[in-house]
């Protein structure tokens, strides 16, 4: 279960932000929908605890995540969370194997190259394993990108602009591939974006 309580953050006094808040069942996706500057990846930094609320608190699993030490959240960061960036975040020395390796090994989980390849062949990308991410399309460095995400069967999916950029048939085509992964770990999912095409495929939807 995530949950949010009077969630405020500020850069400075001109950049404050207050957000509403939110009480989802495992199992439920969420849409948040927003303009840029109306601080929607500020509430995703916020509910992945790379940020610290200036008042309020996110609750994951019974855990307030900013009352934990350092350490001790970015390893729940690692085994309980997934993220998915508007761009890639890979080791570009390393092929796509061993970045999904180092998601394992930062978790402080079991390296498991089977579940790798599992997740790789449910998103069509199993032949590029060993290839550096930087040479792989566009949208296989996308599946590449949930690959990670969803690599340690986290009970929460982040993503923060999944399609932008995409035309109608490949906006689609993400969005399902997030919701089928999301549904087949387990996950509840929430997609930051400002994107109102994403609106028809959510029942659970915020307008920042």
């Amino acid at each position: 279960m995530l949950a949010t309580r009077t969630l405020t953050f500020s850069y400075d006094q001109e950049n404050t932000f207050s957000f509403p808040d939110i009480s989802l069942e495992d199992g439920e996706d969420l849409l948040i929908l927003g303009p840029s500057g109306i601080g929607k990846t500020t509430l995703l930094h916020l509910l992945a605890g790379l940020l610290l609320p200036d008042s309020g608190q996110v609750e994951l699993m019974g855990t307030v995540l900013h009352k934990l030490p350092t350490k001790q959240l970015d390893k729940f960061r690692g085994a309980h969370i997934g993220l998915v960036f508007q761009r890639p975040h890979f080791i570009r020395s390393l092929s796509l194997q061993e970045n999904l390796a180092l998601v394992q090994y930062l978790a402080g989980k079991k390296q498991d190259r089977n579940r790798g390849r599992e997740i790789l062949r449910s998103l069509d990308i199993e032949d590029k394993r060993h290839k550096r991410p930087h040479s792989l399309s566009q949208g296989e460095q996308q599946r590449a990108t949930i690959a990670m995400a969803v690599l340690n069967n986290p009970q929460l999916i982040l993503a923060d602009e999944p399609t932008a950029s995409l035309d109608d048939e490949n906006c689609k085509n993400v969005v399902t591939l997030l919701k089928d992964q999301a549904k087949a770990t387990g996950a509840q999912l929430v997609i930051i974006t400002h994107d109102k095409r994403l609106k028809a495929h959510f029942k659970n939807c915020i307008t920042l």
